[in-house]
């Protein structure tokens, strides 16, 4: 019956995503708005279709219907109902069931926003554009990721998820999060393909599709600080950032994502980087899909990839056709793409997010090159060449501390041109604030040029982020902490946070790896003292129960008893640490168990001190809630002008010059007016 059931969702899914496409494509050509508004009742039917499949597969894992081969595969009967759920997207025909569920959920709800409006073409071609990422996703469960294929002689049991993906209750949590974020990306992408291909390319389309990705780029964001957080506290080798290529698959399209976020307001307020934000906004969709080849493909060795399939020639398929038509249509719209308006100094607003694209541009080529070139160089030389986390820390270090410089500087450069009398104003308290944390650095012992020069630079530009806070508070009070301006404030902070966690937990990591005895006489000591933290091993543990098989070490930590452990699963041979971590605002304190404790009392294990790592977790956090306060307007929004909101705006948007007296720092910019909304 789960079969039975789950099949009939994903062909439901298909046809609904495919019927959509070819009634909206004759409904575009022959101007039939009947049509045209047919897109609300297919989106449901694909909605329906996906439901009812994601349905029938969490009921076969639940009930243990071992007759379906992805169950047989990735269930068992002993695997705890947390994990028994989140194993629907612990592998990849699971994972492309999830993907569509969310696609289908964010196709309805573009539906259900522009319901009224579903008969103009650019929300028609918009609709089209999703119903074909949605033939896409559907049609892979109907071929190779098919998640409901049959045994004919079905086992008793199953080997359960991978051991690594059933250890931590974040592995129920980060991949959905993620998920948000990569599909969250449609939307944008498939307003900036219609706006390309009805040639409505005025500022439109970004503000009706501003909020989308704003919750994209949270939920993405959301996603890699969970995934750095789950691999910190479970991996045992205490980082949490390895410039894996699974890690990097997430990590581009919120790259060019960010990138996007800034350069859109200069679009918003002076019609310039169109390119530029078309350019950006599709390549993050194309990022998405990139990274969903590497990780589902088969073709890098990463602790999260999932295993070889037939599905990578298909989603490589699928990105060079997204990139030959988003070049494309760029190439074919070039002329109206142009803008008359010229950036007056290098010294202004728009010029700072000019060198922020191309700060951003060389960052994700930077990480993009180090991911792929193994591929590449496979590919030519039937030699794999491995890329490391020297090089990319190499290559990334310059980029970071230039991207802390421009956060620091261009939240207070005004737009068009800046005096030196402006910049020497604005920026005197944010450089004091930047040498006070210098100086407190060096007086707590930190040591050392690039974290010192991070530690100064995030230390000004949290100058700028708090100044422009305080404008806007003193002025409306806690309403002023809305908006996009004072929202972006305050994941700027959030980002700041994340920096000096990075710089800090890297610079001033302190490991070692011990010996320990309950009696000191057998040889080796019972008490350790790392980074001044004191370690007492008081002795082994134990714990078997239906899910796994436990054995740990009992350790006092300064005055609190810890317990790493080593686990080893029913079906599985392997064993896996499951590391503590004793967390405080000033440093992390992980402990691994590297051989389960012997007969003879003792233990080895591995004890990794980190400064301020809390502050990582934290900044995420930080991030999510600026986010949140981005997304709504500030106070001092003013309303649309109907006659500029009826009329597609396919020229510069009108600049508004500052009113001193609604506006009288213009470092502090208002959400601008949206001009040229679509009627």
């Amino acid at each position: 019956m789960n079969a039975a059931l789950g099949s009939f969702g994903v062909v439901l899914g298909f046809v609904g995503s495919l019927g959509a496409i070819v009634t909206l494509a004759i409904g575009l050509r022959g101007n039939r708005p009947d049509l045209l508004r047919m897109a609300r009742t297919y989106a449901f039917m694909v909605l329906g279709g996906a439901v009812v499949s994601f349905a029938a597969m969490e009921r076969a894992l639940i009930t243990r219907d071992f007759s379906l081969k992805y169950v047989a595969t990735n269930g068992s009967s002993a695997t705890p109902a947390l994990y028994n759920f989140a194993t629907l997207w612990g592998a990849l025909e699971g994972s492309i069931l999830l993907w569509s569920l969310i696609l289908a959920g964010f196709t309805v709800a573009v539906v259900l926003k522009f319901r009224a409006r579903l008969t103009d073409p650019l929300v028609a071609w918009a609709m089209l554009t999703m119903f074909v990422v949605c033939t896409f996703f559907f049609g892979l469960m109907l071929g190779p990721t098919n998640p409901f294929h049959t045994l004919a002689n079905p086992p008793l049991d199953g080997p359960g998820p991978n051991p690594l993906l059933q250890n931590h209750p974040l592995m129920a949590i980060h991949p959905p999060m993620l998920y948000l974020g990569y599909v969250g990306f449609t939307v944008p992408f498939a307003f900036a393909i219609a706006a390309l291909v009805t040639g409505r390319l005025g500022e439109g389309w970004l503000v009706e599709t501003r909020r989308w990705t704003l919750f994209a780029w949270t939920f993405l964001t959301i996603g890699i600080i969970l995934g750095a957080w789950w691999s910190h506290e479970v991996l045992g080798w205490g980082g949490y950032w390895a410039w894996d290529p699974v890690e990097n698959a997430s990590f581009l399209p919120w790259i060019t994502g960010t990138a996007f976020i800034h350069s859109v307001m200069v679009q918003e307020r002076r019609g310039m980087l169109r390119v530029w934000n078309l350019s950006l906004l599709c390549a993050t969709f194309a990022l998405t899909i990139l990274g969903t080849f590497l990780t589902r493909s088969g073709v890098l060795d990463s602790v999260h990839a999932f295993s070889d399939s037939t599905v990578g020639p298909l989603l490589l398929g699928f990105f060079a056709v997204i990139v030959v038509v988003t070049v494309g249509l760029v190439g074919w719209r070039g002329d109206r793409l142009r803008s008359p308006a010229r950036i007056d100094s290098p010294a202004s607003r728009e010029g700072a997010f000019l060198l922020n694209n191309v700060v951003f541009a060389a960052f994700a080529f930077v990480v993009l090159l180090g991911t792929v070139f193994p591929l590449i160089s496979e590919a030519l030389s039937s030699q794999r060449v491995t890329v490391g986390v020297p090089y990319f820390e190499r290559m990334t270090m310059p980029i970071g501390l230039t991207l802390l410089f421009l956060m620091a500087i261009a939240p207070v450069l005004p737009w068009r041109k800046a005096s030196a009398e402006t910049l020497r104003t604005r920026l005197l308290w944010p450089g004091w604030i930047g040498t006070a944390v210098l100086v407190f650095s060096l007086l707590v012992g930190a040591r050392g040029f690039a974290p010192l020069l991070a530690f100064f630079l995030a230390g000004f530009a949290g100058g700028s982020a708090l100044r422009q806070l305080a404008l806007a508070t003193r002025r409306q009070g806690i309403r002023g902490l809305f908006g996009r301006t004072n929202g972006g404030m305050i994941v700027h902070i959030g980002v700041l946070m994340v920096a000096v966690a990075f710089a800090s937990s890297h610079a001033y990591q302190t490991e070692r790896e011990a010996r320990l005895c309950i009696d000191a006489k057998a040889g080796c000591p019972s008490t350790i003292t790392v980074s001044g933290h004191r370690l007492t091993y008081l002795g082994a543990t134990a714990d078997v129960d239906a899910a796994r098989r436990e054995v740990g070490a009992k350790l006092r930590v300064d005055g609190q008893v810890y317990i790493p452990k080593i686990q080893r699963f029913p079906n599985g041979n392997q064993e896996i640490g499951k590391p503590t971590v004793r967390n405080r605002a000033t440093d992390s304190v992980l402990i691994a168990m590297l051989d389960a404790p012997t007969k003879s009392g003792s233990v080895r294990i591995r004890v990794i001190v980190q400064p301020m790592i809390v502050w990582l977790w934290t900044g995420g956090a930080v991030m999510a809630f600026g986010s949140l306060l981005a997304a709504f307007p500030g106070s001092r929004r003013r309303p649309t002008d109907p006659v500029s909101a009826s009329v597609e705006a396919s020229g510069p948007a009108p600049e508004r010059e500052p009113d001193p007296d609604r506006d009288p720092d213009p470092s502090s910019d208002p959400d601008p007016v949206p001009v040229g909304v679509d009627a």
